[in-house]
């Protein structure tokens, strides 16, 4: 996910003179030229750079759902809203008596120096695609009584965070990523509102913030909270001091109140789960952008202790990316290729293992991906969730579309999926920032 960095147009040239501002549209021809296919799996293709004066914008405008409309779920599945009229849902948490916390957030303000006409452009962007709306910084609560997979009651259950995203429970307290700090409050079991004043944990790095979003997640065993920070530019062209601490995963120890770099070189992780069988954490992460429509595909990987991803001097492991002066053969060389490729641009954000899962056996042994959607590829990517099979902890095939339709026929964004977890049922709970929706996926009702 790109989230202001600076950006140009293929499509829009602003053009400034005597001091008033001129619009005319140019074409160019960028865009993919390799099948969709390619760029997943173990081993995706990938081409040469295909860098442009202007970086391909291709973003959906915002039309959300109406008359009913919804996403179409894969055969088997069927999908309904578990709730609606949401301002921003960005992520989901599931707590142990079956209520389901949903952050609502967007990219906080800020009081960093614009960069000029490039920030200006951007903005734009964001309110195309339905992201430039301030920061509701709350979380809401979902409670399902009767268990029919509405939830018939919704509280404000925190407010007056900082951009929160990411969330965790650990004994008897909740944890919460804002855009700058991880913090936390006391939580007792059924709770529907938290008035305590959050408690500062840990400050992350923050500041210009283009990729703000920051998850969190608990060891299996409680003791550790691992928390994503995603980079503050493309490929470090604002200058690596920008960079310190970013692009990484860190992981917290409760009890010492240590904090280390766990993983580095992950230009913005987003998504973490500890796949069942292995208890390996897993992360998905959005890869570089301006190099093309093939180029470079986001993914899903295992996270080793200490490992180095590439970003910003290498992608796909060992593949270098010439625009990041001056090199570094030397961190290249120790560059970790990621375990499964989930397509170019396609802004994968949420990960859940459906081990446990309510739901057909073809969709038991696997991971679900929200794909957000792409904004620099031609043809667009992404904007639906996507299942890839796993077998002895390793994805194990190609991937299957779970829910599709997100993207109207005149590719309008009617909604766009961010993060997914299985409710108290094992159904699959999808939120839909664009759309204001959080969708249940269960099986499909048997025909008469």
């Amino acid at each position: 996910m790109r989230t202001g960095t600076k950006i140009g147009l293929s499509a829009l040239a602003v053009v400034l003179l005597g001091g008033a501002a001129f619009v005319r549209f140019v074409v160019y021809p960028e865009q993919a030229t390799l099948e969709a296919a390619t760029g997943h799996g173990a081993n995706p293709t990938l081409p040469k750079p295909n860098p442009t004066l202007m970086p391909t914008v291709n973003i959906a405008r915002v039309e959300r759902w109406a008359n009913g409309a919804k996403p179409q779920a894969a055969q088997g599945l069927q999908v309904a809203a578990f709730a609606e009229g949401f301002d921003h849902p960005r992520w989901l948490h599931l707590l142990p008596n079956g209520d389901v916390l949903v952050a609502e957030a967007n990219k906080p303000k800020t009081d960093d120096p614009s960069t000029g006409i490039a920030d200006w452009v951007a903005d734009k962007m964001k309110s195309m695609a339905g992201a430039g709306v301030p920061s509701p910084d709350r979380i809401m609560l979902l409670r399902d009584k009767d268990g029919d997979g509405v939830a018939e009651e919704r509280h404000v259950f925190l407010k007056d965070l900082h951009s929160p995203f990411g969330m965790a429970l650990v004994g008897g307290d909740l944890y919460v990523a804002n855009a700058d700090a991880l913090v936390k409050v006391p939580y007792q079991p059924g709770q529907t509102e938290i008035t305590a004043t959050p408690e500062k944990v840990v400050d992350l790095p923050a500041g210009i913030n283009h990729h703000w979003t920051k998850n969190v997640i608990a060891s299996p065993d409680g003791q550790r909270l691992f928390v994503t920070v995603g980079s503050n530019s493309n490929v470090a062209e604002n200058g690596l001091e920008l960079e310190k601490g970013r692009a990484a995963i860190w992981e917290y120890t409760i009890a010492t109140k240590a904090m280390r770099e766990f993983a580095t070189g992950l230009r913005n992780p987003n998504g973490l789960a500890f796949e069942p069988k292995t208890g390996a954490l897993w992360t998905a992460v959005n890869e570089r952008d301006e190099i093309g429509s093939d180029l470079v595909p986001d993914y899903i990987t295992s996270v080793r202790d200490g490992g180095f991803y590439g970003w910003p001097y290498s992608y796909w492991g060992k593949t270098v990316d010439e625009r990041v002066q001056p090199p570094r053969p030397d961190l290249v060389a120790k560059a970790i290729t990621p375990d499964y490729a989930v397509g170019t641009h396609t802004a994968s954000l949420g990960i859940a293992f459906s081990m446990g899962a309510n739901l057909p056996d073809a969709w038991k042994s696997g991971l679900f991906v929200a794909q957000h959607g792409s904004w620099n590829r031609r043809p667009k990517s992404g904007y639906k969730v996507i299942y890839v099979p796993f077998q002895d902890g390793k994805p194990a095939g190609q991937p299957v579309d779970v829910l599709t339709g997100f993207l109207s026929a005149e590719e309008k964004a009617q909604g766009r999926p961010v993060g997914v977890i299985l409710d108290k049922t094992g159904a699959l709970l999808v939120s839909d920032d664009v759309g204001k929706v959080v969708w249940r996926v269960s099986g499909a009702a048997p025909t008469q």
